[in-house]
């Protein structure tokens, strides 16, 4: 929960004070986010049926991850009471930020969405999706570098210029900006977890150096969100944030959303390297079998030669 400073503030904007019960009090489901969420899930079911009705099966857990860790956080981020804060608390913001960049688009990855609609579109629907995915426009924007420098740069670009200051005023370019933080983190973990046949995946050892260079980016920027001073120098959005908060109340919000930035990144940062680790070790394991077996299938025509 904040701190009591929160207070004039939720006053200013006609909310309570934020705390863990407004979470679901002040949940504000609309249209976009509702359709965001639904749209995907009521697919992604349709695909499981069907292709359960045919015989074939389909891991629960891609399912669970899918409709629960993913859309499931996007619903959170974007319709609980959370969302109705992230306008006015900077700290609010952020959170959703990283549930949506971070954490959601891992869930997503991890559900395989791409290879459940391969497997039940029908042939014409199949193929534009297999020439969207063949596209030069895909391979680009899913180049492991192009994507690296999407995910690290434009969270700078955001906060240090005027970009963000735009989206607390347009609820449109509001809207936009959460879906961009859902397509760029996309753009970057999709591949790196290679469970779909989507363009840019690279080799174990190097997508374990893109998350990792990430890190350092994730660290310095909280560092530098938080270096705001008391007089208000370094203020993200003045104007705005002033006009809810008492400039302590304000210098306040946003250290603690650089906190939150620099923390959960490289907490959500290292897990992901754990995933990947496990994935190589799985994938060295897999091949030193498949070698086993070749080697054995050698030997055994040698000898059969030999009789």
């Amino acid at each position: 929960m904040l701190d009591s400073s929160t207070t004039v503030l939720a006053h200013r904007d006609g909310l309570p004070e934020f705390d863990a019960l407004t979470i679901f009090t002040e949940a504000r489901p609309e249209v976009l986010p509702l359709l965001l969420v639904l749209v995907p899930a009521v697919l992604y079911v349709a695909g499981v049926r069907r292709l359960r009705s045919r015989g074939d099966a389909w891991p629960v857990g891609r399912t669970v991850s899918f409709l629960l860790g993913g859309l499931g956080t996007i619903a959170f981020a974007t319709m609980s009471g959370l969302a109705a804060y992230d306008t006015s608390l900077f700290g609010a913001h952020m959170v959703q930020h990283m549930l949506l960049s971070m954490v959601a688009t891992v869930f997503l990855a991890l559900g395989a969405p791409v290879t459940l609609a391969l497997r039940t579109l029908p042939k014409r629907p199949r193929g534009w999706l297999m020439s969207l995915l063949h596209s030069r426009a895909a391979r680009v924007l899913s180049f492991p570098l192009v994507a690296w420098v999407l995910f690290v740069a434009s969270p700078f670009a955001l906060y240090f210029s005027g970009w963000y200051g735009a989206t607390l005023t347009s609820p449109v370019l509001h809207e936009l900006l959460h879906l961009h933080f859902i397509a760029v983190g996309s753009l970057f973990f999709w591949p790196l977890l290679g469970v779909d046949p989507v363009p840019g995946r690279s080799s174990h050892p190097f997508r374990m150096l893109l998350v990792a260079a990430t890190l350092p980016f994730h660290a310095f920027l909280g560092v530098a969100i938080m270096s705001v001073e008391p007089d208000g120098r370094g203020l993200i959005a003045p104007d705005y944030y002033l006009s809810l908060h008492e400039l302590e109340e304000a210098v306040f919000q946003q250290q603690l959303g650089g906190g939150l930035l620099w923390s959960s990144g490289d907490l959500v940062g290292l897990l992901f390297l754990g995933i990947l680790l496990t994935q190589w070790m799985r994938a060295s394991e897999r091949e030193a079998r498949r070698e086993d077996r070749r080697l054995d299938r050698l030997e055994q025509a040698e000898d059969r030669a030999a009789v």
